[in-house]
């Protein structure tokens, strides 16, 4: 079950790997994103002091978040990867100029897991070709419909 999505990210990135990774939270952000309060938007994942982490994400506190923690919605969050995914994800990064991102935040037996997107960069003329592209299946669906509806 999906709680955050970043549909931003599939319009100005190529997505062409998907990874799931575990989060490191507080208590007071896992009863806010349990709530809905998160978003994904302008978030992206940076190697940072020898993990992944979670940059620019946005975690709205609770009014009811506790009284002796002082909640920062803007935290950089470590991701909870195997050392054989950061390996690889730190080579395509690094050498192959690719962009980590954030694309889902879901469920996954109770826990909650974040889907990294390894994409490359969208040229403006290939948003346009996408746009086209949609457009033109929608159409066709549209058609479709209409014919199936006449029968």
């Amino acid at each position: 079950m999906s709680i955050a999505s970043n549909k931003k990210a599939f319009h100005d990135y190529f997505i062409e790997e998907k990874y799931e990774a575990g989060l490191v939270l507080e208590g007071w952000e896992v009863k806010a994103i349990r709530e809905g309060k998160v978003q994904l938007k302008e978030s992206y994942v940076k190697w940072l002091r020898g993990a992944f982490y979670l940059v620019g994400a946005h975690i709205t506190p609770l009014k009811t978040a506790s009284t002796h923690i002082v909640p920062n919605s803007t935290r950089d969050r470590k991701l909870l990867l195997n050392m054989r995914e950061m390996e690889k994800l730190i080579g395509k990064v690094e050498r192959a100029g690719y962009t980590l991102m954030a694309l889902d935040m879901h469920y996954v037996r109770g826990r909650i897991k974040l889907e990294i997107g390894l994409g490359r960069g969208k040229k403006q003329h290939d948003k346009r070709d996408t746009e086209k592209e949609k457009d033109a299946k929608r159409e066709i669906d549209r058609v479709m419909k209409n014919a199936r509806n006449r029968d």
